[in-house]
Parts: C-alpha cells; sequence; structure tokens
C-alpha cells in the first residue's frame, strides 16, 4: 500500500473555497421539508452545464438505465457507480467525472440510474449493479478488460458488489478505482471527529441519518453489503483508492485499504492534501482534480495493459 500523501502542487485555497461555495449554495436551499425529487433536481443542475454536451449513449443494462459514454471502440471498458449518499446524484450529475475518467483510461465507460432511497431501499441499488454487471458480462465484455469504478456511496457499493460477485462465483473485473468510498454505515472511525471542524460538507450526523434512509429502520449498518469496511476484501482486483485530506470520511477509505492490504489485495492509497469529498468532479477549478483523474487513468492502463 502507498504512503497515504500524493505528489503534485499544493491546493489553492481560493479555488478549494470557491468549489465549497458552490456546493453550499445547493445544500443551503435544503431543509428538513426538501423532497428528495427536490434534492436531486438540485444536485443534477449543479453539474448542468458541464453534463450536457457531453455524448453519450442510452443502454438498458439488463432493465437497469444507463448511459454509454466515451471512446465505444475502447479496449477497456469501466463501470460506473455514482455518489450522493444513495439518495441523490445520477449518471446526469456524474457525466463529466465519467468522460474525464474514460478519457484519461483510454476506455469507454457504462454508468448506471440504480434505484435511489428512500423510495428504494437496500439491496435495491446492489441488486441494480448486480443486474448491471451480469449485463455486461453477457454482452461478451471481457472481465480482463473491465475495471469498476465509483465515488462515495457509489464506491461503497463497488466494493458491495465486488463481494457479491465473489460470493455468487462470477468473474471479478481486473481493477478497481474508488474515490472517497462510504465503507462504514456506522461512521466509526476517528477522522468523523478529528477531521469534523475541516470538512465543509459531511458531519457524522448527516452520514447517519443518509445510512438510515438508505437501511430503514431496522437495517443493519454492519452488514458488509451496506459497509463493506466489515467485509473481507480477500481475493478482490487490484485498486487505487483516492481521498481528500479535509474529509470526515477519511477513515472509511484508509481503513478498508488498510484490511484489504492486510488480506493480500494490491492497493494503492491516495490522501490528496488540501482536498474535499470527491474533488475530482471539479476540474476546471482545481489542478489537482484533474491530477488525480490523470492517475487514475494511468492506474488503470497499467492495470489493463
Amino acid at each position: 500500500m502507498t504512503a497515504p500523501t500524493a505528489p503534485g502542487e499544493s491546493a489553492e485555497a481560493g479555488a478549494v473555497e470557491r468549489v465549497i461555495e458552490r456546493i453550499r449554495s445547493v445544500y443551503s436551499r435544503w431543509n428538513r421539508h426538501t423532497t428528495a425529487v427536490e434534492m436531486r433536481r438540485d444536485w443534477d443542475a449543479l453539474f448542468g452545464a458541464e453534463a450536457s454536451a457531453i455524448p453519450s449513449e442510452k443502454a438498458d443494462a439488463g432493465g437497469v438505465p444507463g448511459e454509454w459514454i466515451g471512446a465505444r471502440d475502447a479496449d477497456r471498458t469501466i463501470f460506473f457507480l455514482h455518489g450522493g449518499g444513495h439518495q441523490i446524484g445520477s449518471v446526469a450529475s456524474h457525466r463529466r467525472l465519467i468522460a474525464d475518467l474514460a478519457g484519461s483510461a483510454g476506455a469507454s465507460a457504462l454508468a448506471i440510474d440504480y434505484r435511489l432511497a428512500p423510495e428504494h431501499r437496500y439491496p435495491a441499488a446492489l441488486d441494480d449493479a448486480l443486474a448491471a454487471y451480469r449485463w455486461m458480462l453477457a454482452q461478451g465484455i471481457d472481465p480482463a478488460r473491465l475495471a469498476i469504478a465509483g465515488d462515495s456511496a457509489g464506491g461503497g457499493l463497488a466494493i458491495a458488489l465486488l463481494y457479491r460477485c465473489r460470493a455468487l462465483g462470477l468473474p471479478l473485473p481486473a481493477a478497481a478505482v474508488l474515490l472517497s468510498p462510504w465503507t462504514d454505515m456506522t461512521a466509526s472511525g476517528e477522522s468523523y471527529t478529528s477531521r469534523a471542524s475541516l470538512d465543509p460538507i459531511h458531519q457524522r450526523p448527516m452520514l447517519l441519518a443518509m445510512a438510515r434512509k438508505y437501511l430503514g429502520e431496522e437495517g443493519d449498518p454492519r452488514d458488509p453489503l451496506a459497509s463493506p469496511l466489515f467485509g473481507d476484501p480477500s481475493g478482490l482486483p487490484p485498486m487505487l483508492i483516492q481521498v481528500g485530506e479535509r474529509e470526515t470520511i477519511v477513515d472509511d477509505a484508509r481503513l478498508f485499504a488498510e484490511k484489504a492490504a492486510a488480506g493480500g489485495v494490491a492497493v494503492q492509497f491516495e490522501i490528496w492534501p488540501g482536498m474535499i469529498h470527491v474533488f475530482q468532479m471539479y476540474p476546471d477549478e482545481l489542478a489537482e482534480a484533474r491530477q488525480a483523474v490523470g492517475r487514475l487513468g494511468e492506474f488503470l492502463r497499467s492495470a489493463i495493459p
């Protein structure tokens, strides 16, 4: 496992603060009366200008709506699962990030709009991810030329899908890239306290509330298919994990990386100085976002030569 730092320019504070204000311009409109539908609309609109100009092709991935993004004749494929706490986020909100990752890796990418809570609680999202993954295999996509990727809740979902495929005896992809993965729905990491003053967005009570909406009142937050930190990562493919230094969920990424490495998984783990949650989504403002996606692409080109 690599050291928990990343090279590159130090974060330009003004740029990061401008990104934070951009995010807060959306979050500040929400209150306990705001519906999930309204939050999803606002979040998609935040990235709408970047997303609308990116070519994509609609797909029915085993009954799950999705989009192909990137060069369809590429000899690498990425299966991307978006973040958003299992309540917001979509292919539309993540289309720029997916396109940047696909371009960096020389790959085509399939991203899906899996079902969201609270209308569709666990395990609906995982069931959709599995259906789409089975569909990709049935289309003749070679798992040796396939990588799985996800950010935040989508990163945790990506790991859960790997666990599920392993248990079912399905072939695993060749590699995984995880951006700020949410791996612990109990929010037990020390970083939830130590970095609370640094993280401008995600605090422990908020994440616990999101977990309850995803799992329901009777759901088990220690279920490895909901919180992969509590599972066994042995046998998973090589992976690169990136997280921002200012995130409360640093330990979600770090502890999972350590557990995976102890289980024999080839893990590269990076903490990016001065960065916030899924900073890779802001390439126009942050040089670090562009650098990080470049490193993700290098990793995938190496893992799938």
